[in-house]
């Protein structure tokens, strides 16, 4: 039966119901159950559906949030799945890894009523994980050939929303990615339990039976350059992400088992894949029986605190130099990992690593927070004569990435990038310096969220098409 709209007063908010903590941390399995089709529903009618939708002004991809949470009411699941999918290639993906809590439910005006905002991520997954279980995923079906190529560098989130768009114009696409799955971090830097692999293999397997071409383990820069790719192409797009990882300024980092955070995740991903890996069997990358420390406060810190305590960790201890309140990372996340036995330990930074060969320990300081620095964050400070030592035995490091030096990897000299290492585009068609090479993701806007490559690469995607339109009018002018 339909349900009613704006009972946000007389309905409380309900989200899916997570496993128990103690059960949860046993496995690498998502944490959240399903809803039910009747408690969907429900939730979905918590909507206010206000006259300016701020949760649809807040997401990245302006999708109609309101009209199909009004859908999903109705019981009209399908054309509510419709409706979500027709501005993210990827919904089932967002509706589980998306920072809901400083993005759509973040802005939902009911939310700053004070009611509980509408579990917004929660119903998106469960339409189209619905939509898959009853066949409403729609096979690609590519429009009329227009005989010419677009080649991909990355096959991330950015190039995976790309590729669909332009291959659904009609257009022959080429995904080169040095790894040798598709998928980029949603494969190798999320873990599972916040995205189950098939969840994306399903997405590249509907890309591969639609046409787009994947060529993995192909790294472009060492044996194959960025004008070898042109001449190939019509146009090519860059989307390979940033994965150079940042590290700590004046701090010496040359004891064993400190590892960066992204070295820590591929690896055990990699094992929840079947793959062997040698650092992970030789108890390099595996957390089990060690004191880990993981410096930092993003959403990658909480990867790997809580990854750390599914590999059956002694302790984990997340190391922020700010407080709760400023922390970068999804405050969801944070919870998580609580309730899972991570301690944080909040206003610290570390000031020496100790140990022979292997770390050993960490050395701490204290910190405060005082006047803004230029960001509009309070600067951490140093308070003096408070330090103290952590047990430490593995270290991880997630600081954050940077861009690699691509103008020497892609052996493009041309390549105009920004003083960050990112890649310098035209911001009405993200075209790079270079004619017909287009960018679009972390490689441009830096180390960011999911949801914005997406948006990115289906931005791409339309300037490439506009481009290559053009392309195609003059070479028929010349004829």
């Amino acid at each position: 039966m339909a349900e009613k709209m704006l009972r946000f007063v007389s309905l409380e908010q309900e989200p899916p119901e997570k496993r128990p903590s103690a059960e949860r941390t046993q496995d690498f399995h998502e944490i959240y159950a399903e809803f039910i089709a009747a408690k969907a529903a429900q939730q979905a009618s918590r909507c206010s559906q206000c006259g300016v939708p701020f949760c649809q002004v807040h997401c990245p991809l302006s999708n109609n949030i309101p009209d199909w949470l009004k859908l999903t009411a109705e019981g009209r699941l399908e054309e509510a799945y419709e409706l979500s999918q027709a501005t993210n290639n990827m919904p089932e993906v967002c509706g589980r890894i998306c920072p809901q809590d400083r993005l759509c439910e973040g802005n939902c005006v009911i939310e700053q009523s004070g009611h509980g905002t509408v579990t917004i991520g929660a119903v998106e997954k469960y339409l189209t994980d619905t939509a898959w279980q009853r066949g409403w995923v729609k096979p690609l079906v590519p429009g009329r050939d227009r005989g010419q190529s677009v080649g991909i560098v990355g096959a991330g989130p950015a190039g995976l929303a790309a590729a669909e768009e332009l291959r659904r114009k009609g257009y022959h696409v080429h995904v080169y990615d040095r790894h040798d799955r598709a998928g980029g971090l949603l494969i190798y830097g999320i873990p599972n339990f916040k995205l189950e692999k098939e969840v994306v293999e399903r997405r590249v397997k509907r890309l591969v039976d639609g046409g787009v071409k994947f060529k993995l383990n192909f790294d472009v820069g060492p044996y194959r350059d960025l004008n070898t790719l042109r001449s190939r192409h019509d146009a090519i797009l860059l989307a390979t992400g940033v994965y150079k990882p940042r590290e700590m300024d004046a701090l010496d980092a040359q004891l064993g088992r400190i590892v960066p955070a992204l070295d820590y995740l591929i690896a055990s991903n990699r094992k929840g894949l079947g793959d062997p890996v040698l650092e992970f069997d030789n108890g390099t990358l595996d957390a089990n029986g060690k004191n880990v420390a993981v410096i930092g406060g993003g959403d990658t810190a909480m990867d790997c605190v809580r990854t750390a305590m599914r590999q059956g960790a002694k302790s984990v201890t997340c190391i922020y130099r700010r407080d709760r309140e400023n922390m970068p990372g999804s405050l969801r996340e944070v919870a998580n990992a609580e309730e899972e036995g991570v301690v944080f330990e909040w206003l610290t930074l570390p000031k020496a690593f100790l140990g022979q060969d292997n770390v050993e320990g960490v050395r701490i300081s204290r910190m405060r927070l005082g006047m803004p620095d230029a960001s509009g964050r309070k600067a951490p400070e140093e308070v003096k004569g408070a330090d103290f030592t952590l047990n430490a035995d593995l270290v991880i490091k997630a600081l954050g990435f940077d861009p690699e030096d691509l103008r020497t990897n892609l052996k493009a000299p041309d390549l105009a990038v920004s003083k960050w290492g990112t890649i310098r585009v035209k911001p009405p068609n993200m075209m790079t310096s270079l004619d017909g090479v287009f960018a679009a993701g972390d490689v441009v806007r830096g180390a960011s969220l999911v949801v914005w490559a997406i948006r990115d690469g289906r931005d791409a995607a339309a300037s490439i098409h506009t481009y290559l339109q053009a392309k195609a009018r003059v070479a028929l002018a010349a004829e």
